[in-house]
């Protein structure tokens, strides 16, 4: 049993995601990004495979981050506007830290990819959590850079795929809740067959 319940369900209860494009630095300290992947990696992990990996893009490589993706959106929209070269300008030079996560599933292993993409995605919720409890905002996102060729072999292996980009910073306005679900809408109790 954990000593402080009510300030980790108050962590629970609060966590909120920001939108990358509004965060401000400074991100993390080394020591702090490093606490918080330890934490991510403390995954549920059927088969021990750890079908993840974490790749941090550094303040100091945001150039060449820009370049992949701008080699990208040259190669799915080569007439883009130049309102998407400068978003991708902009979104390569978010504030904060930059974590990439990628999912890396074991192939033809009995653990079922299914399961594999699970844990991914745990990993990515626990490290949204470290970053709460260090008291940053982090933003989870996809979009088309996740599922772009260019992108995807700039970071992944084979059999690999982005599971999203996860940038880490501070709020640069009070951040909304979004609504929640009612219990009722989700939640239900089986009735077996009759």
């Amino acid at each position: 049993m954990l000593n402080d319940t009510s300030s980790i369900l108050s962590l629970l209860q609060t966590r909120r995601s920001g939108k990358p494009r509004e965060l401000v630095g400074p991100g993390p300290s080394p020591t702090e990004l490093e606490q918080m992947l330890t934490i991510a990696a403390r995954t549920p992990d059927h088969g021990n495979l750890e079908p993840w990996r974490f790749v941090i893009v550094g303040d100091d490589q945001r150039d060449a981050f820009e370049a992949v993706l701008q080699r990208a959106l040259r190669e799915e929209e080569p007439d883009a506007p130049a309102a998407k070269v400068e978003k991708e300008h902009a979104f390569s030079h978010y504030q904060g830290a930059l974590v990439i996560l990628i999912s890396a599933p074991v192939q033809g292993h009995k653990v079922p990819v299914w399961e594999q993409e699970l844990s991914c995605g745990s990993a990515a919720m626990n490290l949204l959590l470290a970053a709460h409890a260090f008291g940053y905002v982090p933003g989870w996102v996809t979009g088309w850079r996740t599922y772009s060729d260019v992108v995807r072999n700039a970071f992944c292996k084979a059999d690999e795929q982005i599971a999203g980009f996860i940038f880490i910073g501070h709020e640069s306005r009070e951040l909304e809740d979004r609504p929640r679900p009612a219990l009722d809408e989700v939640v239900s109790v089986w009735q077996p067959p009759q």
